[in-house]
């Protein structure tokens, strides 16, 4: 009879073992595909290393990210409706690029709207940059928080651009998006957009003159390689974002999506600081690797202003008037606030 009886435990507690190891095998973490253009040393690869460690922390290991860079995963656009559909989790990538999904994004390529980092951040952090936010769930995306892609400046290789003729007819890469495009046909060039993952070859194989992008991303990029003139323009302020499918954000629960939100609001901390802070000393390090660099005068910079006024009009007119003047509002205040 004991023998028996130890016979029946033994086959309890091995089933009991069974199935708490099947309970475990099921029990896998969720894996969360984030995607981003640049390089893992970029500034954009450290933010997303910060994420990552965040939400694998805050869950206890239960989410966990799985990052892909050098734009791996496609183009910013590509990305984007691969998160529409279903088929990517997360990704971080320009607003500007988003414009064709949701039209108020065009709202962050006005030229010269911003005059620095300080009043950027109020703006997008507030009313203003929420409410933009909050229009991609309409479209099938969640935006979780802006990060700093920061202002945006000319290379070239024709000749070093110091006043506004000199812009004409440069064969210059912009992002896929109609503001770029119309504002730089304006100023002259000849604005060729195509996407980031393509740039580095096009100048190389001069299939076009020049692009224009935050030092951070020129150095990171090695467009010194391929580069000889960058001019200080500080035309516009170009933020990215970080978004998640809306499709998978629907599926997790309010813990969740807080661990996600929270970690990216860490990230955002991180990148500003840590993008700023490599931007005062990228300049510096591309006229070490030989790039001629020159500032747009204050009066040139505002000949390029008056001359955009149209582009402005479009831009108005495209987000629509009232979201217009409630971010010309916003930044006036963030101004005032000095």
């Amino acid at each position: 009879m004991k023998l028996k009886q130890l016979t029946i435990a033994a086959a309890v507690a091995l089933a009991t073992l069974g199935a708490g190891i099947a309970q475990a095998q099921d029990i896998k973490p969720r894996l969360i595909r984030f995607g981003y253009g640049l390089n893992e040393v970029s500034n954009q690869g450290r933010a997303t290393k910060v994420f990552a460690d965040e939400v694998e922390k805050a869950s206890g290991g239960k989410m966990k990210i799985r990052a892909i860079g050098a734009a791996a995963l496609g183009s910013d656009v590509q990305m984007q409706q691969a998160l529409i559909g279903g088929a990517q989790e997360m990704m971080v990538g320009s607003t500007a690029t988003l414009v064709g999904i949701t039209k108020e994004m065009a709202i962050w390529d006005t030229p010269f709207l911003f005059d620095n980092a300080k009043e950027a951040d109020i703006v997008l952090d507030g009313p203003v940059g929420q409410k933009v936010m909050d229009k991609l769930q309409e479209k099938g995306l969640v935006g979780l928080v802006y990060w700093e892609n920061g202002f945006r400046n000319l290379t070239n290789n024709k000749r070093a651009v110091t006043k506004l003729e000199d812009m004409d007819g440069i064969k210059l890469r912009v992002m896929q998006n109609n503001v770029f495009i119309d504002s730089f046909k304006t100023l002259g060039a000849n604005a060729v957009p195509l996407p980031f993952s393509e740039l580095f070859t096009a100048l190389e194989t001069k299939t076009v003159d020049g692009q224009e992008n935050p030092y951070n991303t020129i150095l990171s990029s090695k467009f010194y390689e391929v580069q000889k003139y960058l001019t200080v323009t500080n035309h516009v302020y170009s933020p990215w974002i970080v978004t998640v499918s809306k499709k998978y954000w629907d599926q997790l629960s309010k813990d969740e999506q807080k661990v996600l939100l929270d970690a990216a609001k860490k990230s955002r901390d991180f990148e500003r600081k840590d993008t700023r802070a490599e931007a005062d000393k990228a300049l510096a390090d591309l006229k070490g690797k030989g790039m001629e660099i020159n500032q747009l005068s204050p009066a040139e910079a505002n000949r390029m202003r008056a001359k955009l006024t149209a582009v402005n009009t479009g831009i108005a007119a495209n987000v629509g008037e009232d979201l217009w003047k409630e971010t010309q509002a916003a930044v006036a205040k963030a101004r005032a606030a000095k």
